[in-house]
């Protein structure tokens, strides 16, 4: 009887764990379609929009496509506010995506950016336009002396370094300086200037240019 029950622990068991793997991987399938998890449809009229962003709409989208503007808009979003480096994050997880031929949830992420401001606000447009979250476990941040916005993705034991070329990089890090100079500190004339030129990159910046 014993014997008998151990069996049918065994089997069961065995049942059961056949069960979640053929779940999760619907679950994980499911994920991978580009379906919305809370909309049904993405918000994609202008008057959803504040003024500012409502003027970049229509040309971005041509440029560079609704994928990229739904990223980073919700990069935006969970960032809290048009970040410099969140947008370029987001532009780049597409471009590495792109390039890779990977989907969603597929790549694994070695940040350099660091996770010290304002780099390493390029770590949350990478996690947005990849879904290699920290809750998936797919995305590690390096700290380096110096960090840099740069990342490497790996994808089917393939790796490949991807980082803001630089020319756009000082481009950036003097149009920061300018913005704190300007504002006199970090305070609300400066985040206005920060989305200023968060708008101006997010439809100046072509992601097949800007990166190496």
């Amino acid at each position: 009887m014993r014997m008998l029950i151990i069996i049918m622990t065994v089997i069961t068991g065995n049942i059961l764990s056949a069960q979640d793997k053929t779940e999760t991987k619907e679950i994980h399938e499911h994920a991978n379609t580009g379906n919305g998890v809370a909309l049904s449809n993405f918000p994609l009229h202008k008057d959803d929009y504040r003024t500012d962003v409502q003027m970049i709409m229509n040309e971005a989208i041509e440029k560079y496509g609704e994928e990229e503007w739904r990223l980073v808009v919700l990069t935006s979003e969970l960032h809290g506010h048009l970040g410099i480096y969140a947008i370029i994050g987001a532009k780049m997880g597409l471009f590495a995506r792109e390039v890779l031929g990977a989907g969603h949830d597929e790549l694994f992420i070695s940040s350099l950016a660091g996770s010290k401001p304002p780099v390493s606000c390029l770590n949350d447009g990478l996690q947005v336009s990849t879904g290699a979250t920290l809750g998936h476990g797919l995305i590690s941040v390096n700290n380096p002396d110096t960090p840099i916005p740069a990342a490497e993705f790996t994808y089917h034991g393939k790796t490949l370094k991807i980082f803001l070329k630089d020319s756009f990089r000082q481009e950036v890090e003097s149009a920061i300086r300018e913005a704190i100079s300007i504002s006199g500190g970090i305070n609300e004339q400066y985040w206005q200037k920060v989305r200023e030129i968060g708008i101006s990159i997010w439809l100046n910046y072509d992601r097949r240019e800007i990166f190496e």
